[in-house]
């Protein structure tokens, strides 16, 4: 009998459509690549003859149609940690460039992913959660599409909760204005821990609808 393999969320690989190869996606940092890590990922590719490399919508690189026994080898000489989460857990967070180099920047979206992964990526949650960050309000990240988006502000960051573009699309609500990022940070560990102490096994969105937005708001910010 056909051996039906799983996805192995201990080697960040995901089984794929015909059931024998995988996906990974590595981590990283702030959706940040350089020439040395582009390299890598082209010499593993052709190495290992994986058939799909594509960036995906998280602004991620994913590579397609690893065989199983070469996952182990393709992870050690990428140097790199696997970014592409599985179940039911906190994703690296997304966002645009911001005020790097973005003339509409307000805030610096690279830096905040960056300490939200370092806080929360990876935490177990009841459902899959997704974070965005946008430096300005035009919301490239897609910020009001996310379980949590932030939008960057003049005077510090707008937080939204309950975003989708799932099978039932939702647009997040507005938690809280004019944040710091200390304030982002802690404001963030509120609600994954009200979330989690729920214990209401859908994601955000669907979760906020059930308990209602002004208890949700009540019991968090209060």
């Amino acid at each position: 009998m056909k051996e039906i393999k799983e996805n192995m969320p201990e080697k960040g690989a995901s089984v794929q459509k015909d059931m024998e190869t995988y996906a990974i996606i590595p981590y990283f940092p702030g959706g940040m690549v350089d020439s040395t890590i582009l390299r890598k990922i082209a010499d593993v590719s052709d190495k290992y003859n994986i058939k799909t490399v594509k960036t995906t919508s998280e602004g991620r690189i994913s590579l397609y149609g690893i065989k199983k026994e070469d996952l182990d080898n393709i992870w050690h000489d990428l140097g790199m940690r696997p970014g592409g989460h599985t179940g039911s857990c906190i994703r690296p967070a997304k966002s645009c460039i911001g005020n790097i180099y973005c003339k509409q920047g307000l805030q610096n979206s690279v830096e905040m992913s960056l300490k939200i992964d370092k806080s929360y990526c990876g935490t177990q949650t009841p459902a899959k959660l997704k974070i965005a960050v946008s430096g300005c309000p035009n919301s490239c990240g897609e910020s009001a599409v996310r379980d949590i988006g932030l939008i960057g502000s003049g005077k510090g960051w707008k937080l939204l909760v309950g975003g989708s573009c799932g099978i039932k699309p939702r647009i997040g609500k507005l938690l809280a204005k004019n944040l710091s990022d200390d304030d982002v940070i802690e404001l963030i560990g509120k609600i994954i821990d009200y979330y989690k102490d729920q214990g209401v096994e859908k994601r955000m969105g669907a979760f906020i609808e059930k308990i209602g937005f002004e208890k949700f708001t009540q019991d968090v910010l209060g």
